[in-house]
């Protein structure tokens, strides 16, 4: 058995975690209702550019842009993979990674290559161990995130499958569902099609005037649209990332706090061990000299 001093050294190792545990979990809440309003606050612009789009593709001019025309020669696959730069926040990466992974495993087998762009220290980092070809990178995003910031690395794929030369371009991210709950989501960002624009589609026909050229209005447009999927997941992402480090924080402190119950409750049990003994010493020492 262990003793006192032992025990006592690891309670006061327990309690110093414990503190560190309450801190990060007290920030993390403090963090997520700003995340979850940034991400709310941008949910509403999404879906406007997305219901424009929508009805533009309705609209049917005679100009088509590359984003929504497939490029079935292509062998290569873009992946955009949103992650968090700091850990502690349970199997949110894990998870996602792990769709990811699958969804590589399930390209390859149909004889297709990938190219990644990673959002987030942890993406990167397990991109570049199992041998992924990352072609852009973007970490220390901090608390808030930039648009501006992001559109460099994601133009390298949208760039490459305007040419032709990607077959379609993935968005990777962890969808916020509650504080509770977060969801590993990968969905095709491009090619754009008529499906998934539909889900922003209001029901009616819109006719346009365009101002300067059908072209120039779509081009732009479009870029636009993608640009504030990619801004919506990343915002989605470190709303998840805070709910998650905010639960998996106060179960760390939970545990923390029944472990040292239970190495008090030992430490008091060996203290009074060692009593019982040192009295059962005295009496037998003053029985002997009697």
């Amino acid at each position: 058995m262990a003793s006192s001093k032992e025990i006592r050294g690891k309670i006061k190792s327990f309690e110093n975690t414990k503190k560190i545990t309450k801190a990060m979990e007290l920030v993390s809440a403090s963090k997520m209702r700003k995340a979850q309003d940034r991400m709310r606050a941008a949910r509403p612009y999404a879906g406007r550019i997305g219901a424009i789009a929508a009805n533009l593709s309705e609209a049917n001019p005679e100009y088509k842009h590359p984003f929504m025309v497939s490029n079935p020669d292509a062998k290569t696959a873009g992946f955009v993979v949103v992650t968090t730069d700091k850990g502690l926040c349970g199997g949110l990466n894990t998870n996602l990674l792990r769709l990811v992974t699958n969804k590589l495993k399930d390209l390859e087998t149909e004889g297709q290559k990938a190219e990644v762009v990673a959002i987030g220290n942890k993406g990167l980092g397990f991109m570049n161990r199992i041998g992924a070809k990352v072609v852009a990178h973007l970490t220390q995003l901090g608390d808030q995130p930039h648009i501006e910031k992001l559109i460099g690395p994601v133009k390298v794929l949208l760039d490459a499958y305007a040419e032709g030369k990607l077959s379609a371009v993935y968005l990777c991210y962890t969808k916020f569902i509650n504080t509770m709950k977060q969801e590993a989501v990968v969905q095709q960002l491009l090619p754009l099609t008529s499906e998934g624009l539909n889900n922003h589609h209001d029901g009616h026909s819109w006719d346009y005037l365009y101002e300067p050229d059908p072209q120039t209005v779509i081009n732009e447009l479009l870029v636009r649209y993608t640009e504030a999927l990619v801004f919506q997941a990343v915002a989605e992402n470190m709303a998840s990332e805070q709910s998650a480090r905010m639960v998996a924080m106060k179960a760390a402190t939970d545990n923390a706090g029944n472990l040292i119950s239970e190495l008090k409750l030992v430490y008091n049990k060996t203290r009074q061990a060692a009593i019982t003994k040192e009295l059962s010493e005295i009496v037998s020492g003053a029985a002997a000299v009697g």
